[in-house]
Parts: C-alpha cells; structure tokens; sequence
C-alpha cells in the first residue's frame, strides 16, 4: 500500500486527508516513477477487474465482447487488450438511444448517479455523462495529482474561466483544485460582459493559475489591455488548458507564456473519460505525459486500431482502469499524436505525447492532395511578426481546382501598406511552405473576426455547396 492509496483492492481506496510536503515533486512518487515493467503488472491487475466489472453489469460490453470472441478469461496481458474491439462515440449514442438515458454501459444503479453531465449535442445527439459519487471523488484525487505535477500548490488561487454547464471540463478542474487545496476562483465564462469582470478580478485579487481555453486566454489577454492593463501584472504562475490543441502548438504556447509571463500546460484527453486530465503536461513542458495507471491509453493505427510502437503517429485509444459508472473500455479519441517512451527531467516514466494533440482526424482537410490542419496553421501564423491574433480558413472550389483562402488579422503596428504587403508575402510563403499548397492571404484589421469564449471553430469548407451547386445545373 502506498501512502494516501491502497491499490491492493479495486477501486482503489484514496485517503482523502492524504497530501505531499509542499516540496516534492510528485504525489505519489512510488506510482509515478515506477519502472515500466512492475507499472505494467499493475495496469494489467486493475485492467481485469475493471473489464469484469464491465462484462459482470453492462449488456453493451457483453454483446460487443461476445461477438469479438473476447472475455475476461482471454485478458491474459497488456496486449490482449488490442483483441478487445473499440468503442466509437456513435455507438454510446445508439445505446443511449435505445436505453435511455445512460445507455447499456451505466454499471451502476441510476439512483446511484451523483452527478449528471453530457455534450451539448452541437455536432449530434447529445451524450449524457453518468458519475457515481465514489467516481467523482476518484477523479477529484487523479487531477490533484496531475496538478501537482503542473506546479500548483496548496498557496495557489486558481482562475477558472470555463463555462459551469453540461461542460465537464470545468468543473472537473474544480474539483481537482479543491482536492488539492488550492483556493479555487470559479468564476466561469460565457455570460455578456463576463470576461471584462474577470479581468478586473484577476487585477484586484491576482490568482496565480488560470484554467480555460487557449482562444479564450488570448481573448483575455485582449480585453485586458483594452483597458490599459499588461496581462503579466496579474500574476499567473501557471496557466493549464484543455478544449483545443492551442496548448501544445509551439508558437501558441510561447505566445501564452510571452503574454501572461508564466507557464503554459497543455492537458486533455476526452469527457467521456474524464479524468480528462491523466494527458498532461508537468512543470518541464515536455509534452503530455500519459497517466497510464489511470487511464491506460494505446496510440493506435486510424484505420485499424492496431497499436503502434514508440516514436509512431496514430489516434489514442483510451480504456477506463478505475471507473464503477459509466466505464469506457478502448474508446477511440480521433484525435492524432505521436508518442514516445523518452525520459522526462521530472523522473515520472510514463510514455509520453511530445507535441501533444495536434490534430484530429476529422479536422483534417485536403487540398490538392495535400493534408491539411488547422493546427500547422495556427503555429505558422502565431510565429509571424505582425500577425493580428485571430484567423479562419475558407477551403472552397473553383471549376475543378480548390482554392484555400486564408483569412488573417493584421496587427496595428502593420497598418501601413509596405509592411502589409510584406507581412502578406512573408505569410504566403511560409504557408506554402508549411501546407505544401499554395494560399489565397487574405488580410483584415485586428479585432475583425470575432473572438470565442469556448473552443475555437476556425474551418469553413465550401465545397459542399459548390457540388451540390454544380449538380443543379447538370440538371
């Protein structure tokens, strides 16, 4: 048994009086900096009670498995988990669809749910999020830890600017915080006029963290100093985020850090497996560690959900190993990565994302059989002087050529027409660089296109339109 947790049972028991000396590094060092090998046999134990659990309580799990040819009994080690079929998110859909609300996966009695959260449904039917009490406290002491190792402390005050809705994110960080006993300021984001307040707070009471999205620290930033304020004054130490891959694109994070003057920690992996935190930075910013005892995840091949080695590129595939609710065993993020087992100077040994999420596989777009993504063009934007801090991407087709316009705000200290036009080649060529295509530079005045408060949506394929257009007339 280690100190503050006893993993001999499932789930393990947190001690929730339990927090390290200020001082240390970690929370639980003999978990964190195991060696890969005794790790794995502890995965593998929490792995086959978790998937009993599963396949004792859920006809989702057992149908599936059964047609796989797959139970319990055949989980003999780490790598027969790739004999398990994933989960996508559009079959929790049709299971909640057919078995309302929670769906065939709810491995608990619904009175037992404590706490009901889910999407918005934006892109489809909404996913409703069942979270048994013991789940809620697990999760509480999983982001404490990771916190831990961002650098927050129990003296930190913690700005968390994210909506408190349906939205997990947000209120998972609460409870990270909480646990930790930092001071948690939750003012939340979404609301008219919202940001503005938060940043007369932030002046008054200086927190020391700050919690939201990359779009949205920036657009912080902006409205600060529409008030005459210098984002650095307020003292963020540490600056965490989730939501989008702003956090790891390298010209991003160093904007964030040259704006606030503290450090940027890229974290996030799914709502359905929250605690979305176990991909996450620590203070030496070398990429998302992996918290596999935690949330065991394989970065699989797209197409055929095979693992990958070290040093390969693929979506991550996420398996629950603490989860009594609403477990979800191999579910497929869609999301890209490339992933490494090098030493990290923090001494922890989980693999890790050097460069973070990203991308997805559904945000990727072609143009003249050039793969793109949204966030090769962020970080080649973000690292051109006179860049504005806002642009879109508009890919539409012309006769039979598609044509990639990019929409991008000039900083006012470039108004001028000479150094617009050199801030148009410069952008030009380095995107064509960067793309391998060549693109339409669109340039508009800072404060031009409109700012988010949630996670940025900065893609606008017209092909579509252009196709159906095309099939009218051919009629």
């Amino acid at each position: 048994m280690t100190a503050g947790v006893d993993t001999s049972v499932w789930p393990p028991r947190y001690d929730p009086a339990y927090r390290p000396d200020p001082t240390a590094d970690c929370w639980f060092p003999e978990l964190e900096c195991l060696s890969p090998e005794t790790r794995e046999a502890l995965i593998l134990d929490k792995l086959r009670r978790q998937v009993a659990w599963a396949w004792e309580r859920s006809p989702f799990y057992r149908r599936k498995w059964d047609a796989a040819g797959v139970s319990p009994a055949t989980l003999r080690s780490l790598e027969d988990l790739a004999k398990f079929p994933v989960v996508q998110k559009v079959e929790l859909r049709l299971s909640q669809a057919a078995a309302p609300p929670y769906g065939e996966y709810l491995c608990i009695e619904p009175g037992e749910v404590a706490r009901i959260h889910g999407t918005s449904g934006t892109t489809g039917r909404p996913t409703v999020f069942g979270i048994g009490s013991e789940d809620w406290a697990r999760i509480g002491e999983a982001h404490a830890r990771i916190l831990w190792a961002a650098g927050l402390r129990p003296d930190d005050r913690v700005l968390i600017c994210s909506f408190f809705s349906l939205y997990l994110g947000s209120w998972g960080a609460l409870r990270g915080v909480e646990r930790l006993g930092a001071t948690a300021f939750p003012f939340g984001a979404g609301v008219p006029g919202q940001t503005l307040m938060a940043v007369e707070w932030a002046q008054a009471l200086k927190p020391t963290a700050f919690y939201g999205t990359p779009s949205y620290a920036l657009h912080f930033a902006e409205t600060a100093r529409r008030e005459g304020l210098d984002p650095r004054t307020f003292g963020f130490r540490t600056l965490f985020f989730s939501g989008e891959p702003g956090a790891g694109i390298p010209a991003t994070k160093r904007l964030i850090e040259e704006t606030f003057g503290g450090r940027c920690m890229d974290m996030g992996s799914m709502a359905e497996m929250t605690p979305w935190m176990t991909n996450a930075e620590c203070r030496h910013r070398t990429g998302m560690h992996l918290w596999q005892d935690l949330v065991y995840t394989q970065v699989c091949a797209p197409d055929t959900f095979a693992p990958l080695p070290f040093g390969a590129e693929g979506t991550p595939v996420y398996t629950h190993l603490e989860r009594s609710s609403q477990p979800m065993i191999r579910l497929v993020s869609g999301d890209l990565a490339r992933w490494t087992d090098e030493p990290c100077p923090c001494g922890r040994t989980y693999p890790r994302l050097p460069d973070g999420l990203y991308g997805r596989i559904d945000d990727m777009f072609i143009v003249r059989g050039e793969n793109i993504y949204p966030s090769a063009i962020e970080d080649t934007l973000r690292a051109i002087d006179g860049f504005g801090g806002e642009f879109r991407v508009i890919v539409s087709r012309r006769e039979t050529m598609d044509e990639l316009l990019i929409r991008a705000e000039y900083a006012v200290s470039h108004a001028d027409p000479a150094r617009l036009a050199k801030l148009s080649a410069t952008a030009t060529e380095r995107l064509r660089a960067r793309l391998g295509v060549h693109p339409v530079v669109e340039l508009v005045p800072e404060g031009t296109l409109p700012r988010t408060e949630f996670k940025a949506r900065r893609v606008i394929d017209d092909r579509d339109l252009y196709r159906r257009a095309l099939q009218e007339v051919r009629r």
